[in-house]
């Protein structure tokens, strides 16, 4: 499988169509910026998860050797269907694309409303509750190991962050994360005790995003405007989308061998459905089979009950 960006792979778009509608989800969505996708035949990747590695110790010469075995855990990840329809009606185009191209910024506004989707079900996805979706981050993370969860909150009240907890974070991903994802008011309160201590965190062009990108030691912080500061605690874990007060921060590790996206069909596509019956008009359809793959336990970890409380240190 080769893999690469949205971003990457608008460089081989077919049209200038398919061109537009990509470059106006890569700018909606920082996360599409930086998550590599997999094209996969058929429906489904079935994957083995790496849990542990076996082991090794040294020995003697004529020492008994001691097999361990790697474990892993079977995980099949299916390709679902988003996208939308996008009408345009005759006249309109006819008589208002003097100055802009009237069909272009009909799917542009389809297509961001198809990346906020993902980024919205990315994080909150749950295929008990919506079984046309995929399971995104938070339940991921609910089969991940104990030390892959830093769990802030207590029963169902959540708690103020700190950067010695920030950086237990990134230590939980091997390697390194790639990147990590918040909200906007968790940004904030890191900014604001960076701030408040003299200094000012690093700024760099992550990606094919225009501008500067806040880093943590280094990491980019990328912004999820779907993730919400309303999220609920049960047992002092993460809960459910609403009802609290809370918010989490994902420490992700992206590439072939651990984050991932799959896709099929060429990646996002835009399809000429035609003419409708009833209306002047004629009808396009922005379509992804897309999907969500992780295959190892390490690249992935997740920082949930925070409160809007300041941080410290």
């Amino acid at each position: 499988m080769a893999f690469e960006t949205v971003a990457e792979a608008d460089k081989y778009s077919r049209t200038q169509l398919i061109k537009g509608v990509v470059e106006a989800i890569v700018a909606e969505s920082p996360v599409l910026n930086l998550l590599p996708f997999a094209e996969i035949l058929g429906n489904s990747l079935t994957y083995n998860r790496e849990a542990t590695l076996g082991g090794a110790q040294f020995y003697n010469p004529g020492d008994t050797w001691v097999e361990g075995t790697p474990t892993v855990t079977a995980v099949t990840a299916t390709l679902k269907i988003l996208g939308g329809d996008a009408d345009i009606d005759n006249f309109l185009a006819l008589t208002r694309s003097n100055e802009q191209d009237l069909e272009a910024e009909v799917l542009a506004m389809k297509a961001k409303a198809v990346a906020r989707e993902f980024q919205d079900e990315f994080v909150y996805g749950e295929l008990a509750v919506d079984p046309k979706g995929f399971n995104g981050l938070h339940v991921t993370a609910e089969a991940l190991a104990a030390a892959q969860n830093v769990h802030l909150g207590s029963s169902t009240t959540p708690a103020v962050g700190t950067f010695t907890q920030l950086d237990q974070l990134c230590d939980c991903i091997v390697g390194g994360p790639s990147a990590l994802m918040m909200s906007r008011r968790t940004r904030r309160g890191i900014q604001k005790l960076a701030r408040s201590q003299g200094w000012a965190l690093q700024s760099a062009p992550v990606g094919a995003l225009e501008g500067g990108r806040t880093l943590w030691s280094g990491i980019p912080i990328l912004i999820n405007d779907f993730m919400v500061d309303t999220e609920l605690l049960a047992s002092s874990k993460y809960s459910a989308k609403t009802g609290g007060a809370s918010s989490s921060i994902f420490a992700l590790k992206f590439g072939g061998d651990a984050l991932f996206g799959l896709e099929a069909g060429g990646g996002i596509q835009v399809e000429r459905v035609g003419s409708l019956e009833t209306k002047d008009a004629k009808r396009d359809r922005v379509k992804w089979y897309c999907g969500l793959a992780l295959l190892s336990s390490v690249a992935m970890a997740r920082m949930d009950g925070l409160s809007s409380g300041d941080w410290t240190n």
